[in-house]
């Protein structure tokens, strides 16, 4: 097999393999069943420190 066909193929797939894990972090952010845990966080600046 030749080396440039192997590199080729490699990227290939890793192109694939990161646009996957790109949607998949997408659809975990906008998934309704986080939105609470997100809302909370998003609070946590303007907390005072004191439970």
């Amino acid at each position: 097999m030749d080396l440039h066909l192997l590199f080729d193929r490699a990227a290939s797939v890793m192109t694939v393999v990161s646009f996957v894990t790109f949607m998949g972090i997408v659809l975990w952010a906008w998934a309704r069943s986080n939105q609470p845990q997100f809302a909370e966080a998003a609070q946590l600046p303007f907390a005072d420190g004191e439970d």
